[in-house]
C-alpha cells in the first residue's frame, strides 16, 4: 500500500497532467460544430476528472485519520535515515519483482484509448451521434415540438403554431393564463422544459457553468418574491390579501377575491358538506380572531404552494436567455423548413448526412467527391449547392430528336447546344442548313416541315457551299468550308 504522502504526490502529479491534456485538447481548432463539441465534451470529461482528484486530494490533507500526521512525524523522529531510506527502496524493489514489466496509462490518456478501442472494436457507436435528435442539428438547434404537444394540450391557453411558440413560450406572464398555472399538467409542463433545457445545456454547452446561472438566479428571485415583483405573478401575489375578508370561506379554507364567485362556491355540495363538518365541530358561532387566523393560514398555504411553480418559471427563463442564439436560430431554420416541398427536405436530409460522413473521414480522403445527386461541379471541383442548381433550372431535361435524342440539362445549355456540332451534325444529316430560323427546333418532322414551308414561301435562304458547308478538325471543331480550307493552307490545322 502507498504511503499517504506518496498518494498526495501521485494525486498532484495527475491533475497537473490532466490540466496539460485540456490546454492540449485546446490547441486543436475544431473546424466543425461536431468537432467543436467533442473538444468540449473531452475538456468536460478531463474536468471532471481534476475534481474528483482534487477531492481525494482535499480528504487526504483534511488527515481525519491521522494517518498523514503520523507518517510525517515518523519521518522528523527516526535516528536512522538511511535505514528509512533503504527500506523504502526494498519495499520498491520487492513490488516490481513481483509485478514485472507493468507500465501505467496517464489518466488523460485513458478515455482517448478507450474511445479509439470502441471505435475501432465497432463495439460502440460515436457518443455524440446519439446524443442528439435529427432537429438539433448537433446541438444547433432547439427541439421543443414534444414540449409543444404538451403546450397546446394546456387548458385556458390560446393556439399558436409551433413558430409562435418558439418566440413566446418563456413569456410566462403573458402566455399563460392564471387558471392554468393552477392545473397539475401545467406543473408537469414546467418539469418538462426544465429537464429538456438542463439536457440541452449538458449536450450542446457541457462546458457551461449552470450551477452559477442557477444560484445567480435563486438570488434574485427571493428577492423579488418578497418584494412581490416576480414577472407574471405580481397581481397574484396580492390580489387575495387585498381581497375582503368576508369573501373568506372558513369551512374550505379558501379566499376568493369576486363576490360572484364566492356566491357561486357557496352553493356546491362540497362546501355544504365542509360546513356541515365545521359546525358539528365548533358550533354555529365562530370566534372573528379565529376566522382571520385560519384565512392568513390558508393564504400562506397558497403562497407556498405557488412559489415552487414561479420558481421554475424564472430558472427557464434564465436558461432561455442564455440560450438566445440558439432560439433564434431554431427559428430561422423552422421558417426556411416551412418552405420547403417533401423533395426538397429529404434531399436536405441526405446532404445532412452526407455532410456528417465527411467530417468523420479521414485526411486522406478529402480528394474524393461524393455527389449522389449527380449535380455539376463548381470552380472548386466540388458539387454546386442544391438551391443554385435549382436557381439555373438544371434539374429540368431539354431532349433533342436531332441530336439523337441527347438530353439537355437547364435552359442556358439548351440554347447554347444550337449553335454546337452535335445539333450541326444532325441538321447537316437531315440535309437542312442550321440557320437562325431553326432555332428551338428539336423535332425532325418539324424541322422538315419548317423547311419545306420556308422553300415554297421563297424565304430559304440560298445554299452556299462555301459558307454553309460545314467541316470537323480534329478536335471537333466546326467550321465553314472556306475557313477550313484557308486554315489547312496555312498549315494550322
Amino acid at each position: 500500500m502507498e504511503s499517504v504522502l506518496e498518494q498526495q504526490r501521485s494525486a498532484h502529479e495527475e491533475i497537473e497532467r490532466l490540466e496539460q491534456a485540456i490546454v492540449d485538447q485546446y490547441m486543436n481548432q475544431p473546424k466543425t460544430q461536431k468537432e467543436r463539441l467533442e473538444n468540449e465534451h473531452v475538456v468536460n470529461k478531463f474536468l471532471n476528472k481534476i475534481t474528483e482528484k482534487s477531492q481525494q486530494l482535499y480528504d487526504l490533507y483534511e488527515d481525519k485519520d491521522g494517518a498523514r500526521k503520523k507518517e510525517i512525524d515518523a519521518l522528523a523522529t527516526t535516528s536512522d535515515t538511511f535505514g528509512d531510506f533503504y527500506e523504502r527502496l526494498r519495499v520498491i524493489k520487492d513490488h516490481h519483482r513481483k509485478y514485472p514489466n507493468e507500465f501505467v496509462v496517464p489518466s488523460e490518456l485513458q478515455f482517448i484509448i478507450q474511445e479509439r478501442q470502441k471505435l475501432e472494436d465497432g463495439s460502440e457507436e460515436a457518443e455524440l451521434d446519439t446524443l442528439f435528435s435529427g432537429e438539433e442539428g448537433n446541438g444547433r438547434f432547439l427541439d421543443l415540438n414534444p414540449l409543444y404537444t404538451q403546450y397546446i394540450n394546456l387548458k385556458h391557453i390560446k393556439r399558436v403554431d409551433y413558430l409562435a411558440y418558439l418566440s413566446n413560450f418563456d413569456d410566462f406572464k403573458g402566455s399563460y393564463p392564471k387558471e392554468t398555472k393552477t392545473t397539475a399538467d401545467y406543473r408537469n409542463y414546467l418539469t418538462a422544459l426544465q429537464s429538456y433545457l438542463e439536457s440541452f445545456f449538458a449536450r450542446a454547452k457541457p462546458l457551461y457553468n449552470l450551477d452559477a446561472l442557477r444560484e445567480k438566479s435563486k438570488e434574485k428571485f427571493e428577492s423579488d418574491w418578497k418584494e412581490k415583483k416576480v414577472p407574471g405573478w405580481e397581481k397574484k401575489l396580492g390580489e387575495e390579501e387585498e381581497a375582503a375578508p368576508e369573501l373568506f370561506c372558513i369551512a374550505c379554507q379558501k379566499q376568493f377575491s369576486k363576490q360572484t364567485v364566492f356566491d357561486g362556491h357557496l352553493t356546491g355540495k362540497k362546501h355544504i358538506k365542509a360546513q356541515k363538518q365545521l359546525l358539528e365541530q365548533k358550533g354555529p358561532n365562530l370566534d372573528q380572531a379565529e376566522i382571520e387566523k385560519a384565512r392568513q393560514k390558508a393564504l400562506e398555504e397558497k403562497e407556498d404552494k405557488d412559489k415552487p411553480v414561479a420558481w421554475q418559471e424564472v430558472l427557464i427563463s434564465s436558461y432561455v436567455d442564455a440560450l438566445s442564439s440558439h432560439r433564434e436560430d431554431t427559428k430561422a431554420n423552422v421558417e426556411r423548413k416551412q418552405a420547403l416541398t417533401d423533395r426538397e427536405r429529404a434531399i436536405e436530409q441526405e446532404q445532412e448526412d452526407h455532410e456528417l460522413v465527411e467530417n468523420e473521414s479521414d485526411d486522406d480522403d478529402e480528394d474524393k467527391i461524393y455527389n449522389p445527386l449527380k449535380l455539376p461541379l463548381g470552380w472548386d471541383g466540388k458539387p454546386i449547392p442544391y438551391w443554385l442548381y435549382k436557381l439555373h433550372g438544371l434539374g429540368v431535361e431539354y431532349p433533342c430528336e436531332i441530336c439523337g435524342d441527347f438530353v439537355y440539362m437547364g435552359r442556358k445549355a439548351f440554347d447554347k447546344h444550337f449553335q454546337e456540332w452535335r445539333h450541326a451534325h444532325g441538321m447537316r444529316a437531315l440535309g437542312i442548313p442550321n440557320t437562325r430560323h431553326f432555332h428551338e427546333i428539336t423535332q425532325i418532322d418539324d424541322a422538315y416541315t419548317l423547311w419545306d414551308k420556308l422553300k415554297k414561301k421563297g424565304r430559304a435562304d440560298e445554299f452556299k457551299a462555301d459558307t454553309l458547308e460545314e467541316f470537323e478538325d480534329a478536335e471537333g471543331n466546326v467550321f465553314n468550308k472556306k475557313t477550313y480550307e484557308d486554315l489547312k493552307r496555312q498549315g494550322i490545322l
